[in-house]
């Protein structure tokens, strides 16, 4: 995995004011993992979070890295595990859509008159089936699956998934209270990598946030990183700020919708009561 996948550029709109705008922003980059880099004038040290490291994403500028591993494969892990994968493949198929693109259309055909999001107000997941990165830190900790019932149609496979999307935004959040929390200043969050051509996985982070999320017009996020070091490099360009204000543009912004808010701050009680009882269920059990 690359880990210059692309140096989001920092401004929305013309009247933004170069690389100090880029202080407030959380990039989320998605190729087989989640990663959380933010960049700060001075070194803040955060729980869990790797860092901070002096010039490692933009120069002159400390670098802290949070993180969710093997994302890309959960969510595979989820939807190809299910008992109605074939289903849904099959029906993928002949629609002429990618399964992950159906089951988006097929949410939006069994919500009736609620949000898409609510479908999970029963179902909630703890994603760390790999362990967690950021920011507790703790490669022992297990996937965790509340709500579930003796059904398996597509119906369910679809609710499983979008309890697992959220899943992994409610992780997002987590990492976003501990930066803030040791000082770090975010209100918006920019994403490129596979998973930010997933519309709605892109609106769950904004509305589980509570922030705004920006796309790159490039989706090729790992080669605008390389065409942003290489004309550096040949002295197109006087530095990497510059070079990303040139190159990288912004193709569109997705807003939270303040109407959940209530929702997913529920939502997000209930995903730090699980790791609370996962601990609890562990000593338990460590008393034998």
């Amino acid at each position: 995995m690359g880990k210059v996948e692309k140096v989001v550029p920092p401004w929305i709109n013309s009247a933004s004011t170069g690389i100090e705008s880029a202080l407030h922003y959380e990039r989320a980059v998605q190729p087989t993992e989640l990663n959380s880099p933010q960049i700060s004038k001075s070194p803040i040290f955060v729980p869990g979070v790797w860092g901070p490291y002096y010039s490692a994403m933009i120069p002159g500028f400390w670098l802290n890295e949070g993180g969710q591993s093997a994302t890309g494969k959960l969510m595979d892990h989820v939807v190809q595990g299910h008992a109605a994968f074939a289903e849904l493949e099959s029906k993928a198929k002949a629609s002429g859509k990618n399964v992950y693109m159906y089951l988006n259309s097929h949410l939006e055909s069994i919500k009736k008159s609620y949000a898409v999001g609510m479908l999970t107000v029963d179902l909630h997941v703890w994603p760390d089936f790999h362990g967690n990165r950021s920011p507790l830190a703790d490669p022992t900790l297990k996937g965790m699956v509340t709500g579930l019932t003796l059904s398996n149609n597509l119906d369910d496979l679809a609710k499983l998934y979008l309890a697992t999307m959220q899943a992994l935004a409610l992780g997002t959040r987590h990492i976003l209270e501990a930066m803030l929390t040791a000082g770090h200043q975010i209100d918006t969050l920019f994403m490129c990598g596979g998973l930010s051509k997933n519309l709605l996985f892109v609106q769950m982070h904004a509305d589980i946030t509570g922030m705004p999320v920006v796309l790159a017009k490039e989706e090729e996020s790992v080669l605008m990183g390389a065409a942003i070091l290489g004309g550096c490099a040949s002295g197109d360009f006087n530095s990497i700020q510059e070079a990303m204000e040139k190159m990288a543009k912004i193709a569109d912004v997705i807003h939270p919708d303040p109407t959940q808010k209530r929702f997913y701050d529920n939502k997000y009680k209930v995903f730090l009561k699980l790791i609370e009882h996962q601990k609890k269920y562990r000593t338990i059990m460590q008393d034998i």
